[in-house]
């Protein structure tokens, strides 16, 4: 079944030292974010790796909603505040976010427990327009049809800039586990030849693994 879905990417930077119990307290205060009415799903965890030199996040919140009103309601609600004030900005160095909406997305809303994610974001040169867009989304689109172990790919254009250091385009790739994720970098040959497509269009690329580890959901 096809839906519309607003896709919600928060990245945070810990500081260096921080107390593993601080870390934990703000896991599990994001965590109990998924009981607000308006999330449809939320998981928040260390990252599995970073892929990029230039950004050294270390923890990633995804969550899903039905209407990007649903995402300013959560985003605005007392609970919500409490925990970003509390115990997100006080331990954390750098935060970033990036949300777009997912069109006809297929399969269920809620990732099944353990699956593996790949985070893109992807920052277009200056000067480029809308034929150039289009044309980096379709790449992304259809990836899907080279890498059967992808369960689910949902991609958009970020409609957030404020927080998203000037990244335009996300994906998330969902596979069943950590070992569909790495044989994804195993074919080396086709991978090139899909980021050779859009790689004269990109100024800046993000590339972030997450096991979701602990998934939790509200539907």
């Amino acid at each position: 079944m096809a839906s519309q879905i607003v896709e919600h990417i928060v990245l945070f930077k810990v500081k260096p030292d921080t107390d593993p119990l601080k870390i934990d307290s703000m896991i599990n205060g994001l965590n109990a974010l998924n009981s607000l009415d308006q999330v449809l799903h939320l998981t928040t965890g260390s990252l599995l790796r970073t892929r990029s030199s230039s950004f050294n996040f270390t923890h990633m919140l995804h969550s899903r909603y039905k209407s990007k009103d649903d995402l300013n309601s959560y985003s605005a609600h007392p609970s919500h505040m409490a925990v970003v004030n509390e115990s997100v900005r006080p331990i954390c160095d750098d935060i970033m976010a990036v949300d777009w909406v997912a069109d006809d997305l297929t399969g269920p809303v809620v990732p099944r427990p353990g699956s593996a994610m790949r985070v893109t974001f992807l920052k277009l040169k200056e000067g480029l327009g809308d034929k150039e867009k289009q044309e980096v989304l379709g790449v992304i689109g259809g990836i899907k049809e080279y890498f059967g172990s992808i369960d689910q790919l949902s991609l958009g254009e970020n409609f957030s800039p404020a927080r998203a250091k000037g990244f335009s385009i996300a994906s998330i790739a969902i596979l069943p586990g950590l070992s569909e994720l790495e044989a994804l970098d195993s074919n080396a040959e086709l991978v090139n030849s899909q980021k050779e497509k859009a790689r004269d269009l990109l100024e800046s690329v993000i590339v972030l693994d997450y096991l979701a580890s602990v998934v939790l959901d509200n539907v």
